[in-house]
């Protein structure tokens, strides 16, 4: 199909420019074509966006009723909120409960939509810097344990969160060389330590900040190796609530286009070890402790424009093509191009979300 927008402004990857036209064909982007800068435009296009962290979202739980009518359920309502693509999270757990959340990921995968994948945030993390997951079940990981979880998540595990200072270097190896994103998270691992789990090829760093050995004057921590390491990337929530504001725009002119946008987003629940209860704007455990957020994509955006001092550039980039490039999804979405998918989002002036396209289609408006 071929849409024409004649009062449209739109995201081109490194700047806010007019369009004339839009060309679709077969849910891809087959030409962009664009007419001279301006800034007065009503309505905003920009690609869809990409949390690589949500536990739930319309109601479920994906852990806690893990299976397919769930996944099609969070699918259904991140897309009317504008994340055309995502991670479904499962924190640590027992085995039976990540079988069972792998298994309907599986049988999933072939309806799947804007799910992209699966992400463990555990269970091999350090109880140390545990946060709101449950201890009992947090543990080393061995090289045959792993092995086997990749053999039975047969492609549909994308990411995983671990403490590399309590892992084995053949642990980290083995699933660096199997394709999975290796993200340092829960860890209460030194400079150095956290440092040289960079070096050897983890990519990026788990809610910066949140759960992690924090900054000191006589011990650098977590946040300092990401900021001094030059390729490592970090997630951060930028709810308020997770990491203050002004953190995050410090975080930012330091990390640049290695800083992105997670949600960390859960749903109240009342069975299960993660029994999460709405405060205010935020996620709490039974004993207070904080857990995820009420976030959306959107609002993450807009906080970091109207609280961070980011500019809306950049922060279309963390919640779309930064993820987008990590995963290794870059060249297919995370922006409007030529041969990228038909992912987009029309926003207001106020960035109030009006319109949904995925896949070239419209999911929402």
């Amino acid at each position: 199909m071929t849409q024409t927008f004649d009062n449209y402004n739109y995201f081109d990857g490194d700047t806010i420019i007019s369009l004339e036209e839009l060309e679709i064909a077969k849910g891809k982007f087959k030409t962009v074509k664009t007419a001279e800068i301006v800034s007065d435009r009503e309505n905003l296009i920009i690609p869809g966006f990409i949390d690589l962290q949500i536990y739930g979202a319309g109601g479920r739980l994906f852990s806690a009723e893990p299976t397919v009518e769930s996944l099609e359920i969070i699918e259904d309502d991140l897309l009317k909120k504008g994340t055309t693509g995502f991670l479904a999270c499962i924190a640590t757990n027992t085995p039976e409960v990540f079988n069972a959340c792998i298994t309907a990921a599986k049988e999933h995968k072939r309806i799947a939509k804007n799910c992209l994948g699966l992400h463990l945030e555990g269970p091999f993390l350090n109880a140390k810097r545990r946060g709101a997951h449950v201890s009992e079940f947090i543990r080393k990981a061995t090289l045959d344990e792993i092995k086997a979880l990749l053999d039975f998540g047969d492609g549909v595990i994308k990411m995983m969160t671990i403490a590399p200072e309590l892992q084995d270097e053949k642990v980290i190896q083995y699933l660096l060389d199997n394709g999975v994103v290796v993200s340092l998270g829960h860890s209460d691992a030194s400079f150095e330590q956290a440092t040289a789990a960079y070096n050897l090829g983890i990519q990026t760093t788990t809610h910066l900040f949140n759960a992690m050995s924090p900054i000191h004057h006589r011990g650098p921590g977590i946040p300092t190796a990401v900021f001094n390491h030059g390729k490592a990337m970090a997630s951060i929530i930028a709810d308020g609530n997770h990491v203050d504001f002004e953190v995050i725009k410090f975080s930012q002119k330091l990390l640049k286009e290695r800083m992105f946008l997670i949600t960390d987003a859960v749903t109240e629940c009342s069975s299960g070890p993660y029994q999460h209860r709405l405060l205010g704007d935020k996620f709490v455990m039974p004993d207070g402790t904080l857990s995820g957020s009420s976030l959306t994509m959107l609002q993450a955006v807009k906080n970091c424009v109207n609280h961070c001092n980011i500019d809306l550039s950049d922060a279309i980039k963390m919640s779309s093509l930064y993820p987008a490039r990590l995963i290794g999804e870059d060249g297919f979405k995370g922006k409007i191009g030529a041969g990228y998918q038909a992912d987009f989002l029309v926003l207001d002036k106020e960035l109030s979300l009006k319109e949904v396209i995925f896949n070239g289609e419209v999911f929402h408006n």
